[in-house]
């Protein structure tokens, strides 16, 4: 219950102290007389917003405290612990001060606190009802509070709560298991399916490398086939290097006697020049027949060599 209410410089009060008996207090007095000032140094004490206009005109910084009897176990008491403020007292001195420029600071039995602290802590120890402002009984959210303070539950409130976090906990550390168990199946679904195309595919070693020197082998052969093919051409028509050296021996063949010893060794080196060219020919051929394009083969290449490069 709230023993006390000392306030010094707060809007046209100068010091005021004010003690509380047990039960009812009731404060009349005509319209203008300060009541409000009171429930406004009050609420200051609990948390509510400072200003620099609370402060008694003249002053530098007003002052308003407000000490509580508190029985154990009290939820105010358990907010301190939690806050790791320790006090060994049942009274509870709510003390806050505001300078002239709006400043404020906050204290619990003279230790400093933030004002988010001290709004919890007045929200824990008094209820303050305007004329129009809902009534805090009639909020569902408090019925439950209301109901394990009366039965005196406190006890038993905190190890439900403790069950209910180990519960919680149980199930979260189930349910992370569970999509650890999902992963695992995913993993392992996946990696037998890429098994199956790896066995289905049966790679060998070397055999990219392999296929992709004949795949250029076979891209540049077909390039080099139509130049090659071109020259075998030239060489080989009517009109060709070796017709023109078998024409030229024929007609050194018909010379007379003197004129074909004369011309022996030309005769000898067109034949030897003709079997060159022949043989020449004949290579070319051969050549031309190793690198004929085969578009099948190429395909296949391809499609080999495409699947082993996805499967990698």
């Amino acid at each position: 219950m709230l023993q006390g209410l000392v306030i010094r410089d707060i809007v046209l009060v100068d010091s005021l102290a004010l003690d509380f008996a047990a039960g009812l207090t009731a404060l009349t007095g005509e319209t203008g007389t300060g009541k409000s000032i009171l429930l406004d140094a009050l609420s200051l004490a609990l948390g509510a917003r400072a200003s620099s206009g609370l402060v008694r005109h003249g002053a530098a910084r007003g002052s308003v405290s407000a000490s509580f009897a508190l029985p154990p176990g009290h939820a105010a008491l358990a907010l301190l612990a939690e806050q790791g403020i320790e006090t060994d007292a049942e009274t509870l001195i709510l003390r806050r001060s505001v300078d002239a420029s709006g400043s404020s600071r906050a204290f619990v039995n003279d230790q400093p606190v933030s004002v988010g602290l001290l709004r919890r802590l007045g929200d824990l120890l008094v209820e303050i009802h305007g004329q129009h402002d809902d009534r805090g009984l009639l909020d569902p959210a408090s019925h439950r509070d209301l109901l394990d303070a009366y039965g005196g539950l406190a006890d038993d409130r905190a190890a439900v709560a403790g069950c209910h976090a180990d519960l919680e906990a149980a199930e979260a550390a189930l349910h992370a298991a569970e999509a650890a168990v999902a992963e695992a199946a995913a993993d392992e679904s996946y990696l037998r399916h890429a098994l199956e195309e790896i066995e289905a595919l049966a790679p060998e070693p070397g055999e990219e490398e392999r296929l992709a020197a004949e795949r250029t082998r076979l891209m540049q052969g077909e390039r080099l086939a139509g130049s090659l093919a071109e020259i075998r051409d030239s060489l080989g028509a009517d009109g060709g290097v070796d017709a023109q050296l078998r024409a030229a021996i024929r007609r050194l063949e018909r010379l007379d006697g003197d004129a074909r010893n004369l011309l022996a060794p030309v005769l000898t080196a067109f034949d030897k020049a003709a079997i060159e060219a022949a043989e020449g020919l004949a290579a070319l051929d051969r050549l031309l027949i190793d690198l004929e394009h085969d578009p099948e083969r190429a395909e296949a290449v391809e499609e080999r060599l495409f699947a082993l490069r996805a499967l990698a």
